[in-house]
């Protein structure tokens, strides 16, 4: 049943309806969940998983065979006469040059100096730098589908005012005739009205086509198919008030900090002895003991104390090393920080631009209809051609285009600032 309604979800998403709104912030949700990129975090955890079980495992006992089997150019003799010191007939055996050995080793770390918790600590930081890598990654989503949303948003603005600017055009092409009819008007400004109305039906074309291309680059992005006529929900303009960095790049540069700390515990684990419980079983020939020329089985057990000195030749020039990846990890996250904060300024004086200019564009609009509504007046007064009449009417339309594109640009520059920072 539950696989059933998964199933009913997924189609009823896959299909959008046509007159069904679409939010940016679903955009970035689903974005996210679709991009591929996303099963990386189950096997980055998996592989964690794995390797710290092991890691574990080096605190189990540790079982070793091994098998050799060896021809010497000689072997160890005692050199002692027998005969001479009256003992006739008496001899020493020899071991035979061709010797035979198959051991059983198990080994019980007791203390390893941190070496096995140094390594798991290592294990979980860099799959933690591995995680906030592919959060940098699934973050810059945002980035493209504002940059699709928005330009689907100002697609539908020019068509809209393609569309006014086609019914005006198309109204005045039916004054215009009548004009024509009365003596008013000639042929030469029906036609200009005419060429006016075409390149506007080819812009409108055009733009169709933009548009879809749009919306089809956003429906791969978010897995979803979306209808040519699916409408987008303006987002809102609020600006944020607090300049607070929370981009993802901040924590990768955390992460891989700690994962160099992380390694600097290895170096000490380094340092230090190793004591460990042995036994080892075997047979072979010989034995242990080497007066019995013959293959028999032989046991030893014992406590083992390894202690590897030569690390202290490099334990100065390891921790240079970790303290100057460090350092260059620091000076990234300074870099990062210095040009994010010039883009949040040139955000913030984008918006600052567009904000001032909307302040003038009802009234530029609004003086562009007077002047509009003059040229009608005087075309129908037969004291002003059609090709003067369309410029007109251009300028109007320009205008009120001008508008609807300074309100998105500000939009998207709102939503630049917010992505830099990554603040809702």
């Amino acid at each position: 049943m539950r696989t059933k309604t998964f199933l009913i979800i997924l189609f009823l998403g896959a299909w959008l309806p046509a007159g069904a709104q679409l939010t940016l912030e679903e955009c970035y949700r689903q974005a996210r969940a679709n991009y591929p990129l996303i099963r990386q975090y189950g096997l980055i955890e998996k592989t964690r998983e794995y390797n710290l079980e092991n890691a574990a495992r080096g605190y189990l006992p540790q079982l070793a065979f091994s098998a050799q089997a060896t021809y010497q150019s000689d072997v160890t003799r005692i050199p002692i006469d027998l005969d001479a010191l009256g003992f006739t007939g008496v001899e020493i055996p020899t071991l035979s040059q061709d010797q035979y050995k198959a051991e059983l080793s198990l080994s019980q770390t007791i203390w390893d100096g941190g070496a096995i918790r140094s390594r798991r600590s290592s294990i979980r930081t860099q799959a933690e730098v591995e995680q906030r890598d592919l959060d940098v990654s699934l973050y810059a989503l945002r980035d493209r589908v504002n940059q699709l949303y928005f330009g689907i948003l100002l697609s539908d603005a020019r068509l809209r005012q393609s569309r006014v600017l086609q019914d005006e055009l198309r109204r005045h092409l039916d004054q215009v005739a009548s004009y024509i009819n009365n003596g008013i008007a000639n042929q030469a400004d029906y036609d200009a009205l005419r060429v006016e109305l075409l390149k506007a039906r080819q812009d409108e074309v055009q733009l169709r086509h933009a548009r879809r291309a749009y919306v089809a680059m956003l429906s791969r992005f978010i897995g979803q198919e979306l209808r040519e006529g699916v409408t987008l929900e303006k987002p809102r303009g609020d600006r944020p008030n607090v300049s607070r960095n929370q981009r993802p790049e901040l924590a990768l540069f955390e992460a891989q900090i700690r994962n160099l700390r992380a390694q600097d515990t290895g170096i000490t684990a380094g340092l230090m002895p190793r004591l460990s419980l042995f036994a080892t079983g075997g047979y072979g020939k010989p034995g242990l003991d080497m007066f019995e020329n013959k293959f028999q089985l032989y046991g030893l057990a014992g406590v083992r104390l390894s202690w590897n000195i030569s690390n202290f030749w490099t334990k100065k020039n390891d921790r240079l090393k970790i303290r100057t990846g460090i350092q260059s990890v620091e000076a990234q996250r300074e870099t990062f920080l210095f040009n994010t904060a010039l883009e949040v300024e040139q955000h913030n004086a984008t918006i600052d631009r567009y904000v001032e200019q909307l302040k003038y564009d009802d009234e530029i609009i609004a003086l562009r209809r007077s002047v509009r509504q003059a040229s009608e007046a005087k075309m129908a007064n037969g004291t002003l051609s059609g090709t003067d009449l369309t410029r007109d009417i251009h300028a109007e339309q320009a205008a009120i285009l001008a508008k609807a594109q300074h309100e998105l640009e500000m939009l998207l520059a709102v939503y630049g600032r917010k992505y830099a920072t990554n603040e809702e």
